[in-house]
């Protein structure tokens, strides 16, 4: 506790960051005409999923071998809810009654670029924000099996893969933030409450308002598939109206965006890391609604000419 303060230092990166220049040029590069792009049918294979796999190049047999069930989505949100549940209790002990972390959990996020160092309210804003990851996870869940009616839509095995690993890195990319003094978190003041800045409280506020309006919409999209008793008759697709709806084709895609934005609020708008965890987010969100947009729009000649596909009077 005696170390000297370096309150304000930038928290660097980790090295096991979600973004990355390539990751942003895999999905920018969805973008180009598929002609352009050797090997498209199997890069397109990896990058669409759902109703949009319809719209790509023709896939070949070996593809289809590699098919998952979309309805597996319900998979990424019981490893978020496990693992990041279990992350946030190990961070609630470290605040609250002093536990220090585990010796390998310590090592793991030291691999990811933590460091030890004092700085601000990084405490707070990492608990908060793990909070709103692990309260996100388990909404996703509930509505997966309550909420939304899956059709017999598939996904590839390496998107599969690859959205059971996110979420465990998200979950470490959130706890290698904690400012830490050895194996303990550091809290400014002995009193986490201390650290309750404005853009811990207008983080809050987007996280729910954002939440709010996903669920809305996932409820929208599962309402199209039942009839009013609240049973399914079909699994055909039908265009939506309602909230956010009215504005973009995917206002689930941006309420997920508007949702990690809160998290970037929430860890005071200048916490390098997570804003390229957002900027990943952008474009993968970007992107399927982008391929969701040009399938509705293939699909319904009465499709709303004035709907954006992901920013409302924008794009």
């Amino acid at each position: 506790m005696g170390k000297p303060s370096v309150r304000g230092r930038r928290a660097r990166p980790p090295a096991g960051s979600l973004m990355s220049p390539r990751g942003c040029l895999l999905y920018t590069s969805q973008l180009v005409p598929p002609g352009l792009l050797p090997g498209c049918a199997l890069f397109q294979d990896l990058i669409r999923y759902g109703k949009t796999k319809r719209e790509g190049p023709s896939r070949p047999a070996a593809c289809r071998v590699f098919d998952v069930p979309k309805r597996y989505f319900s998979h990424f949100y019981i490893i978020s809810v496990l693992w990041n549940g279990f992350l946030l209790w190990h961070l609630t002990r470290s605040l609250f009654l002093g536990v220090p972390f585990p010796n390998w959990l310590h090592g793991l996020l030291r691999i990811l670029g933590a460091a030890q160092f004092q700085g601000g309210e990084l405490a707070l804003s990492a608990f908060l924000v793990l909070v709103f990851l692990w309260l996100h996870s388990l909404r996703r869940l509930f509505e997966c099996f309550y909420v939304s009616v899956f059709s017999n839509a598939v996904i590839h095995v390496v998107q599969y893969c690859f959205g059971l690993v996110y979420y465990v890195l998200t979950g470490l990319t959130v706890l290698s933030q904690v400012p830490m003094d050895g194996r303990h978190v550091y809290v400014i003041g002995k009193n986490l409450l201390m650290q309750a800045r404005w853009f811990h409280i207008l983080g809050m506020l987007m996280f729910i308002w954002s939440s709010v309006h996903q669920y809305k919409c996932h409820v929208i999209l599962g309402n199209l598939r039942k009839n009013k008793a609240g049973v399914v008759i079909h699994c055909n697709h039908r265009i939506p109206f309602g909230d956010w709806f009215e504005y973009v084709s995917s206002p689930n895609y941006l309420a997920e965006l508007m949702i990690y934005i809160s998290m970037a609020v929430t860890f005071g708008l200048h916490n390098l890391t997570w804003w390229l965890v957002v900027t990943y987010v952008f474009f993968s969100q970007a992107l399927s609604a982008f391929l969701s947009h040009k399938f509705y729009k293939s699909k319904f000649v009465s499709y709303p000419k004035h709907r954006k596909a992901f920013l409302p009077f924008l794009f």
